[in-house]
């Protein structure tokens, strides 16, 4: 089961990029309706991965890198590098959204280039971690959180 949440969480963060790739492609041709469409899928797609990452993380646990030692320090300040640049996106995702509701457009368009170029790094940077740690070297192993806790 964790291995293939572990599957799902980055197909759902690939189909948020691809899908926010092609919203900003929309509303740079003044479609703004798709856009529209196209951001709010994205955006079901990207809490759809940090809900489904959280209950992984805490009910199965995290997979430790099960690379050679000699990577384990570089891939550790990676994933540190990904995991505040996904905090970064996650937050000028809620402002970029809110802008939006709000109809403050203005706002909207100064935020929302950064947020999608903040998000494609992300994903890039997610999908290298994800390739790290399931395809190019042995799985690790997995502890949830409340083995963790009580040791």
């Amino acid at each position: 089961m964790g291995l293939f949440l572990a599957y799902f969480n980055e197909a759902c963060i690939l189909i948020s990029a691809a899908l926010f790739g092609i919203g900003w492609y929309q509303i740079r041709q003044g479609r703004q309706l798709l856009h529209k469409r196209l951001m709010l899928t994205g955006s079901t797609f990207a809490a759809l991965f940090f809900i489904t990452y959280v209950l992984k993380t805490i009910f199965i646990g995290d997979t430790a890198f099960g690379g050679p030692k000699s990577m384990a320090n570089f891939y550790y300040a990676f994933l540190q590098t990904h995991s505040i640049l996904a905090t970064v996106a996650a937050i000028f995702g809620i402002v970029t959204l809110v802008f939006a509701f709000r109809m403050n457009f203005a706002k909207h368009r100064k935020v929302g280039p950064w947020t999608v170029v903040i998000w494609f790094i992300t994903a890039a940077t997610g999908l290298t971690v994800f390739i790290l740690l399931y395809i190019a070297y042995p799985i690790g192993p997995t502890t949830n959180l409340f083995k963790a806790w009580m040791g």
